[in-house]
């Protein structure tokens, strides 16, 4: 049996099938900008829920209607998505708002700083993700609090391949879905320790995770509803808040205040000035109100650097306290 564009499907062990889909977007993709527009879902190069293979973009998915695995690829500017699980049609129905469909004000975002514009006119097809996953964006986000991006990786690929089960259909070896939110909660003490995750972040997971339906119902409300509820939980921020907005409601608008890094990045690229705040990246993105994302991430594609500085963080071991 052929998909719509004539390739071979793929059957799983079981010699099931995929569900399909082809979707043309509005602005023509290729296979790089879709790597771009989902890349901050991505959570490390070993994270695994998401790979990346010659035959396409894997991605695992605890949808509400159960879990599932789905490739994309782009063929002749349309994306294909084929779905394993019991979510697989879940997957299908939201690919336009995975991959930006949602976000239909990017057209409004006509940046004056040089830089900007440069990396928008490269990047013209980007748009802010929408994965319509609270609680899966959400756990992530805590492992990352206070600690470096090596630690978090570490943690949450440590987690979900522990309390995950395996993707469905024919995923590439070693995928798992995140485990479903009641299953964070029973969580032991001890796995959390080994895991490296400390007694903070792991009591705010399990916290926040008991309120999962509170928390996919946000994705009903105006973005700075969503913040207020979302920073109503103990222990999210406006930090966290945004890192999940950015990913699970496509906010173009949200500001990851508090980022060890971004705030001096951000600075770097739109002034040439080392040692920026919050307060500064904040005064010189107001002019994008309504995009500062958006205006974030061109930064992050530009590849400017803030120059490093001062010894280098040493990572905290939370296994010894």
């Amino acid at each position: 049996m052929t998909s719509a564009s004539g390739g071979l499907r793929i059957a799983d062990e079981q010699g099931e099938l995929p569900a399909s889909r082809m979707w043309r977007p509005r602005r023509p993709l290729d296979g790089r900008t879709v790597l771009l527009i989902l890349g901050p879902l991505r959570r490390g190069g070993s994270d695994p829920t998401f790979r990346v293979q010659p035959d396409g973009l894997w991605r695992s998915a605890r949808t509400p209607a159960g879990p599932a695995t789905q490739r994309l690829r782009v063929i002749d500017g349309e994306v294909e998505c084929l779905a394993w699980g019991p979510g697989a049609g879940w997957l299908l129905d939201s690919l336009p708002e995975l991959l930006g469909a949602a976000d239909d004000g990017a057209d409004g975002f006509e940046p004056a700083h040089p830089l900007l514009r440069e990396v928008w006119r490269r990047h013209r097809g980007w748009r802010v993700p929408r994965t319509n996953l609270v609680t899966e964006a959400l756990v992530p986000s805590v492992l990352e609090q206070k600690v470096t991006g090596g630690e978090a990786r570490a943690s949450w690929r440590r987690l979900v391949y522990e309390y995950g089960e395996p993707a469905p259909g024919p995923a590439p070896k070693g995928m798992r879905v995140v485990p479903e939110a009641s299953r964070w909660t029973l969580v032991p003490s001890s796995a959390w320790h080994r895991a490296g995750v400390g007694p903070d972040r792991a009591r705010t997971l399990v916290t926040a995770t008991a309120r999962a339906a509170a928390l996919e119902r946000t994705l009903a409300v105006e973005p700075g509803e969503a913040d207020r509820r979302l920073r109503s939980l103990p222990g999210i921020g406006p930090w966290t808040s945004a890192e999940v907005r950015q990913r699970a409601h496509g906010d173009p608008d949200a500001v990851s205040v508090g980022d060890f890094h971004l705030a001096g990045q951000v600075v770097y690229a739109l002034t040439g000035r080392a040692g920026g705040d919050d307060d500064a990246m904040l005064e010189l993105l107001e002019p994008y109100a309504g995009h500062r994302y958006r205006a974030i991430r061109m930064i992050e594609l530009s590849g400017v650097v803030e120059p490093r500085r001062g010894p280098r963080y040493a990572p905290l071991d939370h296994r010894s306290r």
